[in-house]
């Protein structure tokens, strides 16, 4: 069973007969006398071990010939959080498949991102995931195609293409092969959704227990103006998205907290986007942010037992580690909030993208401006910037590493490399480069020991934070939580409805 580390066939067998969900995503279980592959999950009858396989991707089940299980629908499933937690080559593959590089780029790009030549990275892929790069990105078409399909009205041409699809003729002929119907007899399944000009809502599944109310509270506290906004229960943004620009509307309902943990909930997207063929890297991104990688009973089994964290992890089940949806605008506005308040970053971010961003005709209120792109920003004068000369110096020289790759914030380099790049840029220190990591690359082993936040927050806790942080490293490998919990005791409440409006 290659690339199952940790895990033999009865251990796998164990958790399907189980009916485990938290194995959702890990591993994906075929069944030989009925040719179909099911979640671990799967609430159908438990097959005998002598009639199943394991396999450690989608895209391998297909390979093998076994096609979707229509019941449990596995491909509908949270990515492995081991792609964030060891961050191997195949997982930062993962992500990048995920974002639609294979389909914009090829194998080709695919294996220059993560320094590989494409047989070599074809080898890596098929040893660990059971499948190359094409099977990959393959698969994700055909979940992409078969959630628009069951969940949108769009035509069918439109679904092939904002999939990835080559052709409407390849289209038709891999939903046949892994879905074992035709397109239009998978539309009868589904309900179908309202049809705009660019509209898609979609629902992203993420493991429970899932903290939604204090995810929002995190990004509705460190919104930019014109790029971002937040009211009661949502959170929308615009996207620099490859083909052109986009907006997303995340829906974090109170309701999401509130789904028993070891189960699986499903956050709301709804996409409004210029060019349909940036659907599935909107999908990613959004995904990125809100965590949904995450499996959040290992890290509260870890840091429940802390007699610092174990209360604060008790209070708010399930925290996530709120990601990006573009590395370069995470990696700029932490520059900018270097030794300022966060609602000071706030303001000299929104007069930066009034500036120099590009506006944007979205429809929705609050949302005028694209980020301004790594290109453009360096080639500003640091003088010109609302920030002492030395961090606006700093911003510019980053822009530059970025525009030019030298610096590279899409998971595809290993992240000690990153890491050492951006040290190595003028007024970039060890505070900048890490909370790039964990919010950029989804670390999620980063602790922040010169924080003020933290010192404050171990402070008002009542603990000594000298103390504290050298005990850090019993925290890993999941000190990025453990770093959230301790800030999430300063956050401010999110955004809430008015009682008149009830």
């Amino acid at each position: 069973m290659a690339g199952l580390e940790g895990l033999d066939a009865d251990s796998c067998y164990a958790a399907v007969k189980a009916r485990d969900r938290r194995f959702d995503g890990v591993f994906w279980t075929a069944v030989r006398t009925t040719g179909i592959y099911c979640r671990p999950s799967c609430p159908a009858r438990t097959p005998a071990a002598r009639n199943v396989t394991f396999h450690p991707s989608a895209a391998a089940a297909q390979g093998a010939g076994f096609r979707a299980c229509k019941r449990c629908l596995p491909d509908a499933t949270p990515g492995s959080p081991d792609w964030d937690v060891a961050a191997g080559a195949a997982g930062r593959a993962m992500r990048l498949v995920a974002d639609g590089v294979v389909d914009r780029e090829g194998v080709d790009g695919l294996a220059r991102r993560l320094g590989y030549s494409p047989r070599h990275l074809t080898r890596l892929l098929t040893a660990e995931l059971g499948a190359g790069p094409l099977a990959l990105a393959r698969a994700r078409r055909a979940q992409t195609a078969r959630v628009l399909i069951e969940t949108t009205d769009l035509p069918l041409a439109d679904v092939a293409f904002a999939a990835g699809f080559a052709s409407v003729r390849q289209f038709n002929d891999t939903i046949r092969e892994v879905y074992a119907q035709t397109p239009g007899q998978l539309r009868g399944r589904g309900s179908g959704g309202a049809p705009s000009a660019g509209g898609i809502s979609l629902r992203l599944a993420v493991r429970t227990p899932f903290a939604g109310q204090a995810l929002l509270g995190f990004l509705a506290y460190h919104l930019v103006p014109g790029v971002e906004t937040a009211g009661p229960g949502w959170y929308a943004r615009t996207l620099d998205l490859p083909h052109g620009p986009g907006t997303v509307r995340v829906d974090l309902d109170p309701a999401l907290d509130e789904v028993p943990a070891g189960g699986v909930a499903m956050v709301a997207a709804h996409f409004q986007l210029t060019d349909l063929r940036d659907t599935t890297a909107a999908v990613e991104r959004v995904r990125r942010l809100v965590d949904a990688d995450c499996d959040p009973l290992p890290v509260a089994e870890h840091l429940g037992a802390d007699p610092v964290l174990g209360a604060l992890v008790h209070r708010v089940p399930g925290l996530r580690l709120p990601g990006q949806v573009d590395g370069d605008e995470t990696a700029v506005r932490t520059v900018i909030g270097q030794q300022v308040s966060v609602t000071g970053a706030r303001t000299v971010g929104g007069r930066i993208v009034a500036a120099h961003g590009r506006r944007v005709e979205t429809g929705q209120p609050g949302l005028t401006h694209l980020f301004p792109d790594a290109a453009t920003l360096a080639e500003v004068d640091p003088e010109t910037l609302p920030m002492p000369r030395a961090r606006g110096r700093a911003l510019v020289a980053l822009s530059a590493a970025l525009a030019a790759g030298d610096l590279a914030l899409d998971r595809g380099p290993e992240r000690d490399d990153v890491r050492a790049a951006m040290v190595a840029l003028p007024g970039i220190g060890p505070w900048t480069a890490d909370y790039v990591a964990m919010r950029a690359l989804g670390h999620p082993d980063v602790f922040l020991p010169t924080d003020l936040g933290v010192r404050t927050a171990l402070t008002r806790l009542g603990h000594d934070p000298v103390t504290e942080i050298a005990r850090a490293p019993e925290w890993s490998p999941w000190r990025s939580y453990a770093l959230m919990h301790l800030w999430q005791t300063l956050m401010p409440a999110p955004p809430r409805a008015d009682p008149e409006d009830d």
